[in-house]
């Protein structure tokens, strides 16, 4: 029997590098389909489901941004999202995190580099969908069951995207120790390199979904020059 191979589709406008992408994908053993706008490649991820995008930030039609936001928001879908970036453009790769995508590579970017992201998180992502028997973790009003994925608080599901899961999994499992951007970025996202902005971003998303005031929260907990730490209701209180 034929091993499923992971599906990856790449919406990219420059056809020179969305061929050389699909080619560089196709070697190392991925399964690819490519779109050369943001419309068009919307309706491939409704209906393809593929197992992770890529998604350049200026796109015919929608960008990268609005259909990320579109998967995000509107479909709930949890499909991990690769951005590509402007390499330099601050303003564009901090937008894509907070529209939902998991991590972003600066253009020009190296084919190899991009790969080498693209099977971290695709390894992260399998390993999060593997059936457990971890036990329900639980603080205050929510609740968080490893074992189906799913969260919740005051009894409502929350939305929360694969990546804003691991990380809260993570915090609740590690209550009141302080982990630095860096080490979250080991722990949770299993990489030794990346923009440490990746970690600011989820985490203030994260604080949207599961904090009664965000701007001021109890939960996640910002220790000024070390990291964040995560306060249980019952000890905070």
């Amino acid at each position: 029997m034929t091993e499923r191979r992971d599906q990856v589709l790449v919406v990219e406008d420059d056809p020179q590098v969305r061929d050389v992408v699909r080619r560089y994908l196709e070697r190392e053993g991925l399964a690819v389909q490519v779109s050369g706008n943001g419309t068009e490649g919307l309706e491939l991820a409704r209906r393809g489901h593929p197992d992770l995008v890529v998604l350049d930030v200026m796109l015919p039609g929608l960008s990268g941004l609005e259909v990320c936001r579109i998967l995000r928001e509107v479909d709930g879908s949890d499909v991990p999202i690769v951005m590509l970036t402007a390499l330099d453009d601050t303003d564009d790769r901090i937008a894509g995190l907070e529209s939902g995508a998991d991590d972003y590579v600066g253009k020009p970017f190296s084919a190899k580099e991009l790969t080498l992201r693209i099977q971290s998180v695709l390894r992260r992502s399998r390993a999060s969908a593997e059936p457990s028997d971890e036990e329900t973790l639980t603080d205050g009003d929510l609740v968080v069951d490893p074992s189906s994925r799913s969260a919740r608080r005051d009894g409502e599901p929350l939305p929360l995207t694969s990546r804003e899961l691991d990380l809260l999994v993570f915090f609740l499992r590690h209550p009141g120790v302080v982990h630095s951007r860096a080490d979250l970025l080991t722990q949770v996202w299993g990489w030794d390199f990346g923009d440490h902005s990746t970690v600011t971003v989820h985490v203030k998303r994260l604080r949207h979904k599961i904090e009664p005031t965000p701007s001021e929260p109890r939960r996640i907990v910002t220790v000024y020059g070390l990291g964040y730490r995560y306060d249980l209701a019952e000890e905070s209180s």
